[in-house]
């Protein structure tokens, strides 16, 4: 069953970072034959946030943190675990999470990064919660964040029209009833590794060694096969979703806002759209911040709070896919 037993679980504070750098669609027409027309009608998205010389995902990890544990009123010193949900860390060792740890000098705190595609966050929020629920640790910190804009093809127009950069942070902690606090009720995650080259990014490691050969070859870029993604997710995601809620006791109908990783709106118009769910019901921060991959749904989670879109008593799906392909969702209650 997906319900979470065990000690109440709760997101206690959120917040979020994008970089200083704003691309627009019309800056890409001037750099690959697309145009602003094509791009919003094919994703939805308009204009992307790109990291600055210098800038790494660890600094915005920081940054969204920080705001996060304001928000939530939790000392660094207080938290148990960090875990970073990302699929562009600074290196690939040490972890974003582990130089996170020592920047906010969160002293007792573990920390690890989980890649998992754009379902990474979830995967981490996932793997929290149920530390809470266990009693093990108290207070975690999950992060989402990327800096991918350093590892797409500009000279590509599948890819780069697509992703932005930014970090988005939640506390998990106990449940409590003072405030507007999001109580995890359950989740699901799967994956079909079957169709492991539908977004893959080759280069660089054990398969494929740092070489010239590989950097004339492009294995160091992110490639996607845009048409059987789409595909991939239209055909197994709603049912999966449908499934998810009815083993949880809820219907689609019942859930108030849904959160999906904001990688194109047609995708999400196609979910919404099988689900019986109208279009209102969906947050989307798409058009602004493009595919920001681990961060997406963290950010989308934290805008809504803010806003004012979630309220008290609302029940929230949150619900991600990437590469791998790995997909998930988390029910929660506000």
């Amino acid at each position: 069953m997906p319900k979470l037993g065990g000690l109440g679980v709760a997101v206690l504070g959120s917040g979020m970072a994008v970089p200083g750098k704003v691309v627009t669609n019309q800056d890409l027409e001037k750099m690959v034959d697309t145009s602003d027309q094509w791009i919003v009608e094919r994703t939805g998205i308009r204009t992307r946030f790109v990291a600055e010389e210098g800038v790494l995902t660890s600094d915005i990890s920081e940054e969204a943190s920080r705001m996060a544990l304001e928000r939530a009123g939790i000392s660094p010193e207080d938290l148990d675990l960090i875990l970073v949900g990302t699929n562009s860390p600074d290196t690939l060792f040490p972890s974003v999470a582990a130089k996170l740890q020592g920047r906010l000098g969160a002293v007792k705190a573990g920390a690890a990064d989980v890649q998992s595609g754009c379902t990474g966050s979830l995967y981490a929020l996932a793997m929290g919660a149920s530390f809470v629920a266990s009693g093990v640790f108290k207070y975690i910190l999950v992060v989402g964040a990327e800096v991918l804009s350093r590892l797409v093809d500009w000279n590509d127009r599948n890819t780069c029209v697509l992703f932005g950069d930014g970090a988005g942070a939640v506390v998990l902690g106990p449940a409590r009833d003072e405030g507007l606090s999001g109580r995890v009720l359950g989740f699901s995650l799967k994956a079909d590794g079957a169709k492991h080259d539908l977004i893959t990014l080759m280069g660089g490691l054990v398969e494929h060694p740092a070489s010239h050969e590989t950097v004339d070859q492009g294995l160091h870029w992110v490639k996607m096969k845009g048409n059987d993604v789409f595909k991939f997710v239209n055909r197994e995601i709603p049912p999966f979703l449908d499934g998810f809620l009815g083993e949880m006791g809820f219907a689609p109908g019942d859930v108030s806002s849904w959160v999906f990783h904001q990688a194109n709106w047609r995708i999400m118009e196609g979910v919404l759209r099988r689900l019986g769910v109208p279009e209102e019901r969906a947050v989307v921060n798409l058009d602004k911040y493009g595919n920001t991959s681990c961060a997406s749904i963290m950010m989308a989670l934290h805008e809504a709070i803010v806003s004012g879109r979630i309220r008290k008593g609302d029940k929230v799906v949150i619900s991600s896919f990437g590469a791998g392909m790995t997909y998930g969702a988390m029910l929660m209650e506000f």
